[in-house]
């Protein structure tokens, strides 16, 4: 135990300067594998307060604190029994701890030592329940009593005599000396002490007498002089209290003549504050009331004489002082100049607005070299120098603010209106080569055109569609440089009216300046998000809401724009596409580009648009390709939907070759190719005069190795499939034209084989009175060796014939025939061999004959 306690003060306490009062070791109840130790201790320093601390024993043999509580927060103690022996004991704090002492008297140590510290430390205000008292108050039982009380008594005993010093033995060995006769006869010895102990008390009495005498004296004495000071002190009190009042009333009089000077301070600063914050000069009231905007000096000195109203009206004043009357007249003074710049200035301003909105055009029969959108450099440079002044009537006057960029729109709008008309048409005329007159003309030649199928699939590529048709590329790049020129017109204007209309703020701060415009708040601005960013009815802000006004004609022409290139050609959707796709990712990954601008949004609005012409016009041809009629006189080879199909992948592909998005395309090429291969797939029910086999075969090899060619990523399951149908209308077709040069000897031995699988056995075949040796011999002899060549002539010069000479087919058909041809001729043995065995009946011809024969056919024919 006294290692453990000297352990836990090295390890623990000392460091934290505690010391340890009691431990116990514990375990919770019902888990006596982990044993704890509870330590109580209290701080070394002043205040000293109690703590209870659980201590865990690690596997190193090394003391760490688990956890502590100040035994200010223990509630309760309870010691479960209290006439029993019991090791069990709960601690009441936030939530009851369950513990098992490892032994009584520890228990009864610890609850002795938590109840002495509660009255000492606590006074008394933990609860002891299920407690002996004699154990909680360090009492014990009676026969346990009285032998401590015997042990206590001994002990007092024991602790009243003391060990002498080495001077006070002297002395006795010295007194024993002394009186040394007398030390023998020891009642005489007594009896000399006795007598001298008197002597000793009888001279301190008199010492003690004499001491008093003479304090006495000094206290008379000192009374005596008390008496001196009180009458001195009292004639000093007599002679101050008059110099008392003089000094109150001195003091009186200096506290009020502090407080004159410094209202006097005070007020010279209010008027100072007000002279001069609400002093406007004479030269910028001039410039105010005369509102003379005509020059860039002018202008300059009205922004200044704004400015400095502002200020002066900005100021905050207390409220009593409006009414003083030279502060309300000044203030008077303040709003009529105010209302009276305000009108002259609007006045000026929308007259700009007017002339610039009925500034003329240039006219369209002019001959121009390059096309090139309109620039309003010349007249944003004009009303760049009244920026301030529009920022200055935003913060004075919202509401009177607000109707000017709906002015300036009214007005520019006309401007814009026939600018961008104009040069929507010339750069139609650009596009088609021809002039206004015959632009209507150009327009309705590809409708007309469109009207019959072989119109609709003639590809600028293809030689139909070369007549009159502009360069395929033209569209493109028309198309490139007209979106290249509305970017910087729509871009600078949107510049311009942010910075000018300071439209860079939330809508709702200008609603906040129209309800503080009359207390004379001011706005704070907030910046725009990002379009991409928001939903469509959140770009509904003021910029987008103005450019929509002033390009009110913007959307409408470039839509007939787009028309007209799609017109152009019977692809242009695809060209329109792609360059719009492209335009609108260059404009969103360019630094330059606003993150807000109104091109961005409308570019999408016409991309979203040119998708669906795209999507209609791949609608219309699935449509085409799937309820053509295939002609009852075709004789075979590749059907024209398939080459269009080709036609329109090439052209596709070269348009996109740049592009940077292609799911469109990838969408367009997989219907065309399902439609393509419905198509093909209907020549089945078709009434066709050659065999619907070879045909579906060439078209589905003419289209597995097109694709191959093109190596298209989303079409590589149509390869595959196209292979697929190929290999099983190539075999299909090889084996119904198998039959035809031994058509009667394949019959027959279907007959045997359908015997053979109703479950006739195969030995008794042959007394079958249809499949008799006779019979077979018969038929056999039908099948000479120079029949059967003459039959595979006539067989390859039926599939040379009929086979489309571009797809190069023959070889492969051809050495599929002669591999069926020797699978057949090699059943036909193995039958009889099974089936007449012993017979002694063999074909005409052999392998070899066979072989010779194909070789012979397929040199002959080179």
């Amino acid at each position: 135990m006294a290692s453990l306690w000297s352990s836990l003060e090295k390890d623990v306490f000392n460091p934290q300067k505690k010391r340890l009062l009691e431990t116990i070791r514990v375990w919770k109840t019902g888990k006596k594998k982990k044993m704890s130790i509870l330590c109580v201790v209290v701080d070394t320093f002043r205040p000293m307060q109690p703590f209870l601390v659980k201590v865990k024993v690690d596997r190193g043999e090394q003391y760490k604190i688990a956890y502590r509580w100040p035994l200010a927060e223990l509630k309760l103690v309870d010691g479960k029994t209290v006439n029993q022996a019991s090791l069990d004991f709960d601690l009441h704090f936030d939530k009851v701890y369950k513990w098992t002492a490892s032994s009584f008297d520890e228990k009864k140590t610890f609850i002795r030592c938590l109840w002495k510290l509660s009255h000492r430390f606590l006074a008394g205000s933990v609860t002891f329940v299920n407690v002996p008292s004699c154990a909680a108050e360090g009492r014990q039982g009676p026969q346990e009593d009285r032998k401590d009380a015997a042990k206590t008594e001994s002990q007092e005993e024991l602790s009243a005599y003391q060990e002498m010093t080495p001077k006070e033995a002297a002395d006795v060995l010295r007194l024993m000396e002394e009186y040394e006769p007398l030390v023998n006869n020891l009642v005489s010895f007594a009896e000399q002490l006795s007598n001298d102990l008197h002597v000793l008390d009888e001279a301190n009495l008199r010492a003690i007498m004499s001491s008093e005498k003479q304090l006495m004296s000094s206290i008379d004495e000192a009374l005596a002089e008390v008496a001196k000071v009180e009458e001195s002190l009292q004639i000093y009190d007599e002679l101050l209290g008059s110099m008392k009042e003089r000094m109150d009333h001195i003091h009186q009089e200096d506290s009020l003549l502090q407080r004159i000077v410094s209202n006097k301070t005070r007020l010279m600063d209010e008027i100072l504050f007000l002279t001069t914050h609400l002093n406007l000069s004479r030269e910028h009231c001039d410039a105010l009331s005369r509102a003379d905007l005509s020059s860039p000096s002018r202008v300059r000195a009205c922004i200044a004489a704004a400015e400095a109203l502002s200020g002066c009206m900005n100021v905050q004043i207390q409220p009593g002082y409006r009414k003083l009357q030279s502060v309300a007249e000044q203030l008077i003074m303040f709003e009529t100049l105010k209302q009276n710049f305000e009108s002259s200035f609007i006045g000026h301003i929308t007259s700009i607005f007017e002339l610039q909105g009925n500034a003329q055009v240039p006219a369209l029969g002019q001959p121009i070299d390059k096309l090139s959108a309109p620039s309003h450099g010349l007249r944003h440079e004009e009303l760049v120098p009244y920026t301030p002044l529009m920022a200055w009537l935003r913060n004075a006057n919202p509401v009177l603010f607000c109707d000017l960029p709906k002015v300036y729109a009214q007005n520019l709008s006309r401007l814009y209106d026939r600018e961008i008309k104009a040069f929507f048409e010339q750069a139609k005329i650009f596009l088609l080569g021809r002039r206004k007159g015959s632009l209507q003309e150009s327009l309705e030649k590809p409708m007309v055109m469109g009207s019959k199928q072989k119109a609709r699939w003639s590809l600028p590529g293809s030689k139909e569609g070369q007549e009159d048709t502009p360069d395929k590329g033209n569209v493109t790049k028309m198309l490139e440089q007209v979106l290249r020129e509305l970017q910087p017109l729509c871009t600078a204007e949107q510049q311009f009216i942010e910075k000018f209309f300071q439209l860079s703020q939330d809508a709702a701060d200008l609603q906040v300046l129209e309800a503080s415009a009359t207390k004379g708040g001011e706005s704070m601005a907030s910046p725009e998000d990002p379009p991409c960013t928001k939903p469509r009815s959140q770009l509904e802000e003021p910029t987008t809401r103005l450019l929509s006004e002033i390009f009110s004609c913007l959307e409408p022409e470039l839509r007939g724009f787009l028309d007209v290139c799609n017109k152009v050609h019977p692809f242009g959707c695809l060209q329109v596409l792609v360059t719009l796709n492209d335009s609108v990712f260059e404009m969103w990954g360019s630094s330059s580009a606003l993150p807000s601008s109104f091109l961005n949004s409308l570019l999408g609005n016409m991309l979203l648009l040119a998708k669906s012409s795209f999507n209609r016009c791949i609608g219309t041809l699935c449509k085409e390709i799937k309820e053509a009629k295939m002609p009852s006189k075709m004789k075979g080879g590749i059907l024209p939907s398939v080459i269009h199909f080709e036609e329109f992948v090439d052209f596709s592909e070269e348009v996109f070759r740049t592009a940077q998005r292609r799911g469109e395309l990838d969408k367009a090429h997989l219907r065309l190719a399902s439609s393509v291969f419905s198509s093909i797939n209907s020549l089945s029910s078709a009434n066709l005069k050659v065999n619907t086999d070879m045909v579906m075969m060439e078209n589905f090899h003419h289209i597995h190795c097109f694709l191959c060619q093109k190596k298209i990523h989303c079409l590589e399951g149509k390869k595959r499939e196209a292979k697929q149908r190929y290999s099983e209308h190539m075999e299909k077709y090889v084996i119904k034209y198998l039959g035809q040069p031994l058509e009667k000897l394949n019959h027959f031995f279907e007959g045997v084989k359908a015997r053979v699988a109703q479950g006739v056995k195969e030995e008794e075949v042959s007394f079958q009175l249809a499949y008799s040796k006779q019979e077979l011999r018969k038929v056999i002899e039908k099948y000479p060796g120079k029949e059967v060549k003459r039959a595979l002539e006539t067989l390859y010069r039926k599939i040379h014939k009929y086979l489309s000479p571009e797809e190069n087919l023959l070889p492969v058909v051809w050495h599929a025939m002669e591999q069926e041809f020797i699978r057949q001729y090699q059943e036909f043995e193995d039958l009889i061999q099974r089936c007449y065995a012993g017979s002694g009946i063999a074909m005409d011809f052999t392998m070899e004959d066979l072989l010779s024969y194909f070789n012979s056919i397929t040199l002959s024919n080179m």
